[in-house]
């Protein structure tokens, strides 16, 4: 007679990559941002509660270079978004405005393991009449793993279509 098994790290982690939004944190739901590119390369969630603002996403065998981490260039993508949608959140003045990306500064802290968790907060720190000025930190699985920051252009209004905060 065989003992009976419990679902395992390994089986848990294959089911949230079947089916990823069955593995997110509670208050998170589904944002749709970023146009096709982010539908091709998300899914990207928000947790939207008073003043908290958070970004999300699991991260996917999609997103993985060979090392079984999440590629440095999905993780820049991950904080172009960041950094421009949450001072949408943060500032009225903003919040229709396109604000498209003049600098990214990404410093890479730590990896982001297949499976984990991504979680990003951002401050707006300053906006100009043609400049905002933003800084983040993105965290996997609660482990600091990019600290990015960023200079965006005060762009037109967004198109009625996009998600408004």
């Amino acid at each position: 007679m065989t003992a009976p098994t419990t679902p395992t790290a390994a089986h848990s982690m294959a089911q949230s990559l079947a089916h990823p939004a069955a593995d997110v944190p509670p208050g998170f739901v589904p944002f749709p941002a970023g146009g096709n590119f982010m539908h091709i390369n998300g899914p990207l969630y928000l947790l939207h509660q008073g003043e908290v603002v958070k970004f999300g996403m699991r991260v996917q065998e999609r997103h993985i270079n060979p090392m079984g981490n999440l590629h440095g260039g999905m993780m820049a993508s991950f904080c172009d978004m960041l950094l421009p949608l949450s001072v949408h959140y943060q500032d009225a003045a903003l919040a229709q405005r396109f604000l498209p990306t003049i600098s990214l500064q990404i410093d890479y802290l730590a990896p982001s393991p297949l499976g984990c968790w991504l979680e990003g907060t951002a401050q707006l720190l300053r906006a100009t009449r043609s400049m905002v000025f933003a800084q983040g930190l993105v965290t996997a699985d609660g482990v600091p793993c990019a600290r990015a920051s960023g200079v965006f252009k005060l762009g037109p209004q967004r198109p009625q279509e996009s998600t408004a905060p």
